[in-house]
């Protein structure tokens, strides 16, 4: 190589640019320190521990819950059975306290009877009171009696033993009862059995049609 090729290939190696050299900072990659995602890593996870903990934590309050209103449901409703067996059981209770007294004075009266020189008119006088306190303990609890002697016949209530021809009285009219009857508020506990006079009575038709017949016997239920 001659001497001038030597000269010129200093020159182009002069004049080629030197490698750029970065400063520190911009030598530095974007992705943090080992050091500094380990710690982010790490409250991450301690922060979802957290959390599942604080759920599980509700979780349990929610369940405890339940089981409080499972407890009580099932304390009511034995509580329910008891109050239904004691009312079936002790339903007549206060009507046979009621009712105790009624059986006082019948005994009495039944003591009083038993006496040679008993007045009669005190028996009859507390029979009579007896028959009242009776009354009023029927009362109290919406027994009503049926007694209805000169009133229209009605089906519901009243069952007509037998019929007959009465002069003074309208027809289909209640004319003699042979037991009364009662009401247990609305309901009909007992019929009364009555006399009901026919279609003859009160007029001029003799008794049974003018064939000597008093009445027609009939057997008809409410």
């Amino acid at each position: 190589m001659t001497k001038k090729h030597q000269e010129n290939n200093q020159a182009e190696a002069h004049e080629q640019p030197e490698a750029e050299v970065l400063p520190p900072q911009e030598a530095q990659t974007e992705a943090p320190p080992e050091g500094e995602q380990a710690a982010q890593e790490a409250a991450a996870s301690e922060a979802l521990t957290q959390q599942l903990q604080e759920a599980q934590l509700k979780a349990t309050e929610h369940w405890e819950h339940v089981l409080r209103l499972q407890a009580e449901l099932e304390n009511v409703r034995r509580r329910a059975e008891r109050d239904v067996q004691g009312a079936h059981k002790y339903a007549l209770e206060k009507f046979v306290n009621e009712l105790l007294p009624v059986k006082d004075s019948l005994e009495l009266g039944e003591a009083a009877a038993q006496v040679e020189e008993t007045d009669l008119n005190k028996v009859r006088e507390g029979i009579e009171l007896t028959l009242k306190m009776m009354g009023d303990v029927m009362g109290k609890f919406g027994v009503t009696e049926i007694n209805p002697a000169g009133q229209p016949f009605n089906p519901d209530l009243h069952q007509a033993m037998s019929m007959q021809d009465v002069p003074d009285a309208k027809p289909n009219t209640v004319v003699t009862v042979y037991q009364k009857g009662y009401q247990l508020n609305d309901r009909l506990v007992r019929p009364a059995m009555v006399v009901v006079a026919s279609s003859n009575s009160g007029s001029d038709t003799p008794p049974g049609g003018g064939n000597g017949n008093n009445g027609n016997n009939i057997d008809e239920m409410a």
